[in-house]
C-alpha cells in the first residue's frame, strides 16, 4: 500500500441516476477485498456535514446492484457552498477517522470535491453518476446507458399512437447542455428529427423537413428534442409554431421528464459501476487524489476532477448524418 488510508467514505449527490448502487457496492466490496473500513455517508454533502455516517461492509450493500436510484439518498447542501460548512463537514469526517472519499455525482459533485480537498488535503476520487452524459473525461457516465433504453421504449409506445391517428409529436427528453441522449435515442428509434443544443435547425428549417416528410408519405412524425435545444424557447413553442404552418398535422407533445431517471440499470451500467468502484477505491490507495475515473476505449482510466469540470463532452456528429440519411 502506497499511501495509509484506513476509512474510505462513499456518498452520492446531485441527481440520481441508475447505476448508482450498484457504485456504491463495488466501492464498498473493493474496501472489503483491501481491508480498509467504509463508511457510507447518507444525503450527499448535507448528511457530511450533519455526521450522517453509517459503516458499510460487504453484506450490507448485498441485493443493491439492481435497484435504481441511491439507498444512500442525495441532496443539494447550500451549506457545503460556504467555508462554515465545509469546516464542518472536515471535523465531522475527522471525528470519524475517515482518511479519503469517493463522490458519485456529476459535475457540481466534482466541484466541490475538489474544493474541499483542495482546503483541507483530504484525498477524493470521483465516479461519474449523471444521466446526461455530460461529463468530460468518461465515454459513458453512470445511468447514461439505462436511460437511453428507458427513452427508446417510450418512444416506441408513443410512436403506436402517432401512427395510428397521424400525428406529429414533439418528445423532450432531458439534456440542458448537450444531446447525447435526444441524439442517439432519435437514431434509435428512428425519428424524422432530432433538436439538440449543438445544433440549432431553425424553425423554418424545422418546418421544411416536417413537409417533405409528409410529402415522401408519412402519415405521422416523431421529434425528439433535448430540454436544452434552442430552436424554440421550449418545447410547446415548437409545437405552436408547427399548428401555424402546417394544418395537416395534428401536433401533441409529451415531456419524459424525471421517469428517464428512474429504473433498474441496464447491464452495461452495472458493470461500469462495478469497474469503477475499484478503479476508484485502487487509485486512492495508489496516492492517487483529486480525479475522476472515467472509461476510454474500454479501459479504466483518471482524469483530473478539474478537467472533468471545465471539459466539454463531444457529441457523435457522425449520428447527426446518419440520422439524415435514416429519416429520408
Amino acid at each position: 500500500m502506497l499511501y495509509t488510508i484506513k476509512k474510505i467514505g462513499v456518498f452520492t449527490s446531485g441527481g440520481d441516476s441508475p447505476g448508482m448502487n450498484a457504485a456504491i457496492r463495488s466501492v464498498v466490496r473493493a474496501c472489503a477485498f483491501h481491508d480498509i473500513k467504509c463508511v457510507g455517508i447518507y444525503r450527499g454533502y448535507e448528511g457530511m456535514i450533519e455526521g450522517d455516517f453509517k459503516p458499510l461492509d460487504a453484506r450490507s450493500v448485498k441485493g443493491i446492484i439492481n435497484k435504481g436510484g441511491t439507498v444512500l439518498k442525495s441532496a443539494r447542501s447550500q451549506e457545503f457552498r460556504t467555508e462554515e460548512g465545509r469546516k464542518k463537514a472536515y471535523d465531522k469526517l475527522v471525528e470519524a477517522g475517515i482518511d479519503a472519499f469517493v463522490v458519485i455525482g456529476g459535475d457540481g459533485s466534482f466541484t466541490g470535491a475538489m474544493i474541499f480537498s483542495q482546503e483541507y488535503g483530504i484525498p477524493v476520487m470521483g465516479i461519474p453518476g449523471t444521466i446526461d452524459n455530460d461529463i468530460f473525461g468518461t465515454t459513458h457516465t453512470l445511468g447514461y446507458d439505462t436511460a437511453l433504453n428507458t427513452v427508446v421504449e417510450a418512444i416506441d409506445k408513443i410512436r403506436d399512437t402517432a401512427s395510428s391517428h397521424n400525428r406529429l409529436f414533439f418528445i423532450e427528453v432531458m439534456g440542458r447542455d448537450v444531446g447525447h441522449i435526444a441524439l442517439n435515442v432519435g437514431v434509435g428509434a428512428g425519428a424524422e428529427e432530432i433538436l439538440i443544443p449543438e445544433e440549432d435547425l431553425g424553425l423554418d428549417r424545422l418546418v421544411e423537413s416536417l413537409r417533405r416528410s409528409k410529402q415522401s408519405g408519412k402519415s405521422s412524425s416523431i421529434v425528439v428534442v433535448a430540454e436544452g435545444d434552442k430552436t424554440g424557447k421550449n418545447v410547446f413553442e415548437l409545437k405552436d409554431y408547427v399548428d401555424e404552418n402546417m394544418s395537416e398535422y395534428e401536433v401533441r407533445v409529451s415531456v419524459l421528464g424525471h421517469m428517464q431517471r428512474g429504473g433498474a440499470p441496464s447491464c452495461f451500467d452495472r458493470v461500469l459501476a462495478s469497474r469503477m468502484g475499484v478503479k476508484a477505491v485502487e487509485s486512492l490507495i495508489s496516492g492517487n487524489t483529486n480525479c475522476m475515473v472515467g472509461l476510454k476505449n474500454d479501459i479504466m482510466t483518471l482524469t483530473p476532477l478539474d478537467l472533468a469540470v471545465k471539459g466539454k463532452s463531444k457529441i457523435n456528429l457522425e449520428l447527426l448524418r446518419v440520422s439524415d440519411i435514416m429519416s429520408i
